[in-house]
């Protein structure tokens, strides 16, 4: 279980995050969502230590890991893989060596027994007939499957998706959505998703919470944000450019 308690978090003068509270569940497909610049991935990269709040208590399964050093947070960081926006493979790899990177680093072992895992990894998002080949082969939404199954080398419990459909054509958004939901259900993987891509948010998440102007303005499962009477949640999900919301 990941805990947010009392999160507060400025730079410079522009306080982003004050005082929010959230729990994830385990085996959640929890997103977060909110308009650009609302704090959304400021909030959760304090799980992994990139950020540190002003104040406030990350906890992962109870236990408080908020001081934690640099070293300490190499281990929360297997836990709880990233995928970024952009999916950052190296051009100079084959997609079955850019998966293979992060065993070979972590786990100490050689070539081939990296590039065998990899390969389990790959078939796991319908990726394996693929791996000798480069990711300038391939548009994005099929590099940020790649990118998953970087993420999902070390077995992490926990993964962050930050914009996970950003900027991929509509069938590929729908095969991360459909493995983001396949990781919950086949291999209870705890999934935080940042988004704004409201198909995503309204066909797979099991919660949904939404930042505005620093505090979360509503927690719920996406049937409460289809009936919330909240102009400021009407307004983002239906997507109007007039109303409450200062953007």
């Amino acid at each position: 279980m990941i805990e947010f308690r009392d999160i507060t978090k400025s730079f410079g003068s522009k306080h982003v995050l004050k005082g929010v509270s959230i729990t994830v569940e385990p085996g959640e497909v929890f997103f977060v969502i909110g308009a650009s610049g609302a704090g959304k991935s400021v909030l959760v990269k304090h799980l992994v230590g990139l950020l540190r709040p002003d104040s406030g208590q990350v906890f992962l399964d109870g236990v408080d890991i908020t001081h934690y050093t640099e070293e300490q947070f190499y281990p929360i960081r297997k836990r709880c893989a990233m995928v970024f926006q952009n999916s950052t493979l190296f051009d100079s790899m084959t997609l079955l060596d850019n998966v293979a990177l992060p065993i070979r680093k972590h786990r100490k072992v050689g070539v081939r027994e990296a590039r065998r895992l990899a390969m389990e990894k790959l078939e796991l998002v319908g990726m394996e007939r693929e791996g000798e080949r480069y990711p300038s082969d391939f548009g994005d939404g099929m590099r940020k499957k790649v990118a998953i199954a970087r993420a999902l080398t070390l077995d992490p419990e926990f993964i962050i998706f930050d914009e996970p459909t950003t900027g991929i054509d509509p069938i590929s958004a729908s095969m991360v959505d459909k493995l983001i939901r396949r990781l919950a259900d086949v291999f209870h993987v705890t999934s935080i998703v940042i988004s704004h891509d409201l198909r995503s948010i309204f066909g797979i998440a099991d919660r949904i919470a939404m930042l505005y102007k620093g505090e979360f303005v509503l927690d719920g499962p996406p049937e409460a944000f289809r009936t919330s009477a909240d102009p400021i949640v009407q307004q983002f999900i239906q997507g109007l450019p007039e109303g409450p919301m200062d953007l």
